[in-house]
């Protein structure tokens, strides 16, 4: 039977219609297929290779590690290299910030996914506070285990498996007035500081200010989202870096990896120890911060530090905004290199992805913005490939009918 039958046959769908291409190989911000042809990545596998496919500093740390160990037992028990030098270089890129109560972002709990991390900052909200509640905004997405799912906001995505968490309230992104809504009930806002599904949806520094004050006054934690905005995506290390606001948890994943599967959530050590009594192993993991994909991520760290990537995003982001214009762009939403182009509706872009597929050029669109072209490419694109995605773009949006 040919693999492709088989993926259809054995391989656990999520769509009646997946793209179906039978990737060979990966290199940079290309990939290549069993029939010749090549696909230049501009959504970096939803925003997972922040740093290209198969960046030889990535695959070095991955194959020392391999020569070392894999998994040796639950997370958490032993003194595991990989995991403590992660751990200690994420809280490097926190020094500069503390929390409205005065403490260090300083302790990482590692996780398989960004999914996972947000149900460990949920549990821990709620242990914190002995609350139940929770807001987070319309049109966010945080993963689809049962809890992550509760908060998702769309109903499209969470009617077919409720009940879900009770207590949860959505809220509109960037929007003071329905700030109301936090409470005393509320053990934590979930909130991304760029609504990456919503079509790359930002916030005025004021906005984050009474957010902030808001929680202080209700006793309520801030957790933030950076799955998709960490590691240098926005034009900074962190997204919510310029913005004023500091969380009492931050979660990342995605761009983490190098390609790896891992994610964190990270908070004050004085928080984070209520894991440890009552109940004692209040959050386990068997194979979280797994040590190849830490090590994985460590490079992965190393390399947006030292290759000066971040650096590179304005100038990156500011060629992608030039380039893309045309009469039928209705806007362009950007947040560094994530950025939404967005088209009169669904069935429009539909056909502008599928005929820069067949260019050659893979993307996307957005869950909650359906009519807005995702573009989010590894941070180590070059000009040359952007000019190229453009012109392909650009040829695709050219062919539509009238």
């Amino acid at each position: 039977m040919h693999l492709r039958e088989q993926f259809f046959r054995h391989l656990a769908q999520t769509s009646p219609a997946p793209l179906g291409l039978e990737i060979e190989r990966a290199e940079g911000c290309w990939l290549y297929d069993t029939a010749g042809n090549r696909y230049l990545d501009l959504i970096a596998g939803i925003g997972v290779s922040s740093v290209g496919h198969r960046h030889p500093a990535v695959l070095a740390a991955i194959h020392g590690q391999l020569g070392r160990y894999l998994h040796t037992l639950v997370y958490g028990e032993l003194v595991l290299s990989p995991q403590v030098r992660l751990a200690t270089a994420l809280a490097e890129t926190l020094r500069p910030y503390r929390t409205a109560a005065g403490l260090a972002l300083d302790n990482v709990y590692l996780t398989n996914s960004g999914t996972e991390a947000i149900e460990g900052a949920m549990k821990l909200a709620k242990r914190l506070t002995g609350r139940t509640g929770f807001v987070a905004c319309h049109h966010a997405y945080h993963g689809a285990t049962q809890g992550a799912l509760s908060l998702a906001g769309a109903e499209f995505f969470r009617q077919a498996f409720r009940p879900l968490l009770p207590g949860v309230r959505h809220i509109r992104h960037g929007q003071t007035a329905d700030l109301k809504h936090i409470t005393e009930k509320t053990a934590a806002v979930v909130i991304e500081i760029v609504s990456a599904e919503a079509g790359v949806s930002t916030a005025e520094n004021a906005y984050w200010a009474a957010l902030q004050a808001r929680c202080r006054q209700t006793g309520t934690l801030v957790i933030v989202d950076e799955v998709q905005t960490g590691f240098g995506r926005t034009g900074t290390f962190w997204a919510f870096g310029p913005t004023g606001l500091v969380p009492d948890v931050l979660v990342a994943a995605k761009g983490m990896g190098g390609g790896m599967p891992i994610g964190a959530f990270i908070a004050p050590k004085s928080l984070m120890q209520a894991f440890t009594e009552n109940p004692v192993l209040g959050h386990i993991t068997t194979f979280g911060g797994h040590p190849v994909s830490a090590a994985a991520s460590l490079a992965t760290l190393q390399v947006i530090l030292e290759e000066k990537l971040i650096e590179q995003v304005p100038e990156k982001a500011a060629f992608l905004r030039g380039r893309l214009v045309h009469p039928r762009i209705r806007a362009v939403r950007q947040a560094g290199l994530l950025m939404a182009v967005e088209f009169r509706d669904f069935s429009e872009l539909k056909a502008i992805i599928d005929a820069a597929l067949r260019r050659g050029l893979l993307t996307d669109w957005f869950l909650f913005c359906d009519n807005a072209l995702r573009i989010a490419p590894p941070l180590t694109i070059t000009l040359e490939e952007l000019d190229w995605a453009c012109q392909v773009l650009l040829e695709a949006i050219d062919g539509l009918e009238p």
